[in-house]
């Protein structure tokens, strides 16, 4: 294979491997959800078991574990739930953009235990260059940033800074917001109200406080009211 023309996107199911070769930049575009159709992304419409030794995946095995042999459905979903063989410049820059997220998670939600003011960008980036952590480019920031920091601890003093939101939702929204509100927060108070909305207490970490906003604005169609506490 070429290198940066070249690259394997592999799926492993009940040990059976799928391999299908893509190009690596519009490939990485559709993994990250930047595309949406395959166009520009396949090499070859070929599924393989073996892209390197050139061995095609039986017909039996693709309607088996992808309910299909069509070959492009078979790359979607492949390429979808698959591993994407990143080049070493994509891999440098995705673990740079996601290290860049985890400190600014770690800037907006902890503070200096002595002075309650957070740490400069660049120190805590020195930090972590100290502790010499791995960063996963496909992680979400969010998920990696509680084994960051308590790495970031045995040299940097860290304290959680957390917030009190109160959260108002119209009756025809609050159902399904009370699932997402129960699964991503710490309820302090609920309230079922006379007219069927519901009102809820919550307590979060300072750096959830964009995301969170954002799902609950989906899920109640821009009709919830957020008063920060």
């Amino acid at each position: 294979m070429v290198e940066n023309k070249i690259t394997t996107v592999r799926l492993t199911l009940d040990g059976n491997k799928f391999e299908i070769l893509v190009k690596p930049d519009p490939a990485l575009e559709y993994k990250l959800g930047k595309r949406t159709d395959l166009s520009g992304v396949l090499i070859s419409d070929e599924i393989y078991s073996d892209a390197n030794k050139g061995s095609r995946a039986a017909s039996e095995k693709l309607a088996k574990y992808f309910k299909s042999t069509d070959p492009m459905e078979v790359a979607r979903q492949i390429i979808s739930k698959g591993d994407l063989s990143l080049t070493t410049d994509q891999r440098r820059k995705m673990v740079e953009e996601k290290k860049r997220q985890i400190i600014q998670y770690i800037n907006k939600s902890f503070v200096d235990p002595k002075t309650h003011i957070p740490h400069p960008v660049m120190r805590i980036e020195s930090a972590m260059s100290e502790v010499r952590l791995t960063v996963d480019p496909f992680k979400p920031a969010e998920d990696q940033a509680k084994n960051v920091v308590d790495a970031l601890r045995r040299i940097l003093p860290l304290k959680s800074e957390n917030l009190l939101l109160t959260v108002t939702i119209p009756a025809q929204f609050s159902a399904q917001s009370y699932n997402l509100l129960k699964t991503t927060s710490n309820f302090k108070d609920e309230q079922w109200l006379a007219d069927g909305s519901l009102r809820v207490i919550l307590e979060i970490n300072a750096g959830m406080r964009s995301s969170l906003l954002d799902r609950i604005g989906s899920v109640s169609k821009g009709t919830a009211q957020v008063m920060e506490e």
